[in-house]
């Protein structure tokens, strides 16, 4: 087989949330045991950090990455969703994953994990933590796939825990409340190892605080700190949800320095200043284009969308045109309400099983006030939008992950940089 086979392989005979959603959903970690056992509990060869969260999550865990490159550690991502291409999950150094272990770990092992019948994500997290332990790193930042406790991460034992926050998203796996998420996040915690909250609320807070009791886990919530150790750090990342996220990795800093961790100020300082070069990140606040603006982001639930929305207020122009599109699995109608009354839209459908048909977001749009015309794709409702905007206009292209992964994905025949 060679690369694109093999992904096809993955994509079609394994259920991948990313395309058909709860069908992918596997409860438990028997499989996940099963793989980790069998390929030598890697896993054990390096430190790890677990990373879990509503939002927030995968620039936290970029961002710690980037310092801990900085600081010389070879260091070992795996993040979700990828955008463009699947080696985007497993990073060592910000380097993907070669396409030719990822062929090698599908053709040698397929005898062994196709009758586990595994998830899609079980079988990637198995493929990175064997890949990260071949590439011999010094430590891992691992990001939870959904939720905590039955995610198939969990079985590390991390030097530090951190959760971003909490808000509803996944609700028909996680719960239907904010303490039942928490619930599910906090599952990451494990005996005596140190947790940073980075947002909380008066319904995750106590959660947060009676799991790290019964563990003995010291807990440290971001909110509480006002931690100025780098004063006027510069943070690559613009959104203004990033903010939140700056606090939360300063706040883990001192905890991974007491863990034995070796990191200088300039190694900090560089680390917040060149995430994406630095480990690949893409879609956060990201802009694509100047005159008009094109900005990017990933951001898809109500937690998320409301830092977007109001970024989108401080921002100056003539006209904003904002590029759509959601899947179906999501709170549509709690996002709807949040979005700008005075933009242009241009709905669309991104090219996955999940995605909500264009017609079908539109007319749930008009019902909340919002007025655009639908698009076939991606690319056709970007082109529309390029094609309607002045230099002094704004575009804005979100509402989820798909939707900016179908744009970078045709950057180039977009003529984006």
């Amino acid at each position: 087989m060679d690369y694109q086979n093999t992904l096809e392989y993955l994509y079609n005979s394994i259920p991948m949330f990313q395309q058909v959603g709860g069908a992918a959903y596997k409860e438990g970690l028997e499989n996940t045991q099963a793989l980790d056992s069998h390929f030598g509990y890697p896993h054990q060869q390096y430190r790890t950090i677990h990373v879990a969260g509503t939002n927030g999550k995968g620039s936290c865990s970029h961002t710690l990455a980037a310092i801990l490159q900085e600081a010389g550690y070879r260091v070992g991502l795996y993040t979700s969703p990828h955008l463009v291409d699947f080696r985007e999950r497993i990073r060592v150094n910000g380097q993907p994953i070669a396409e030719d272990y990822v062929i090698q770990f599908v053709t040698e092992e397929r005898h062994f994990f196709e009758p586990l019948y595994p998830s899609f994500f079980e079988l990637t997290t198995a493929m990175a933590f064997r890949y990260f332990a071949d590439q011999k790193v010094d430590v891992a930042v691992v990001e939870v796939g959904m939720g905590g406790r039955l995610d198939c991460t969990n079985i590390i034992h991390p030097d530090l825990c951190i959760i971003t926050n909490i808000s509803f998203d996944h609700t028909q796996f996680l719960g239907d409340t904010l303490e039942k998420i928490a619930s599910e996040k906090a599952g990451i915690m494990k005996e005596g190892t140190p947790v940073v909250i980075g947002e909380a609320t008066s319904e995750t807070r106590p959660v947060f605080q009676s799991r790290a009791e019964v563990l003995n886990a010291p807990i440290y919530f971001a909110e509480d700190y006002d931690r100025e150790d780098y004063p006027g750090v510069e943070f690559e990342l613009k959104g203004l949800y990033q903010q939140k996220n700056r606090q939360t990795i300063l706040t883990a800093l001192p905890l991974l320095k007491e863990a034995g961790y070796h990191m200088d100020e300039q190694n900090v300082r560089n680390g917040f200043a060149h995430v994406t070069r630095l480990t690949g990140l893409m879609g956060r606040w990201q802009k694509l284009q100047d005159a008009p603006t094109l900005i990017c982001d990933t951001g898809h639930n109500v937690g998320g969308i409301r830092y977007i929305v109001e970024q989108l207020k401080q921002q100056t122009y003539r006209q904003l045109h904002i590029v759509m599109g959601m899947v179906s699995d999501k709170d549509i109608r709690g996002v709807l309400a949040l979005m700008p009354r005075e933009a242009i839209y241009y709905f669309t459908q991104a090219s996955v099983r999940r995605a909500m048909p264009a017609n079908r977001l539109k007319e749930l749009a008009q019902a909340e006030g919002l007025q655009g015309e639908c698009y076939a794709n991606v690319p056709s409702a970007v082109k529309a939008a390029q094609e309607k905007s002045l230099p002094e206009d704004f575009i804005f292209v979100g509402g989820s992950s798909f939707i900016v992964a179908d744009l970078l994905a045709n950057r180039n025949a977009l003529n984006l940089h």
